[in-house]
């Protein structure tokens, strides 16, 4: 019988083959956790699903949003078309 090595995430249960990616997992969960705090805390009556959605959404792209802070807001947009048809303009909004 062989034994296989696995890492479970402590934060959501999901389980991972490689430690590496584990630990990557973890982070991105815990930069996600501490988003959806300062969502929480600096917009008023936002409800807890959406501002973590906001939060768990911006820590999966953190390093699209990296790029898009150094000059290449356009990269936010990449592999979104699809999703286009679902957002409302602000200018719309006014």
């Amino acid at each position: 019988m062989a034994v296989v090595a696995v890492w479970k995430c402590d934060r959501d249960g999901k389980m991972f083959d490689d430690k590496k990616a584990a630990e990557a997992h973890d982070k991105m969960l815990e930069l996600a956790a501490n988003i959806t705090q300062l969502i929480e805390n600096s917009v008023e009556g936002i409800s807890e699903a959406h501002s973590e959605a906001i939060g768990l959404l911006l820590a999966e792209r953190s390093d699209q949003l990296a790029k898009a802070c150094k000059g290449k807001p356009e990269v936010l947009l990449e592999g979104t078309e699809d999703q286009s048809a679902n957002v409302t303009p602000l200018a719309s909004n006014q």
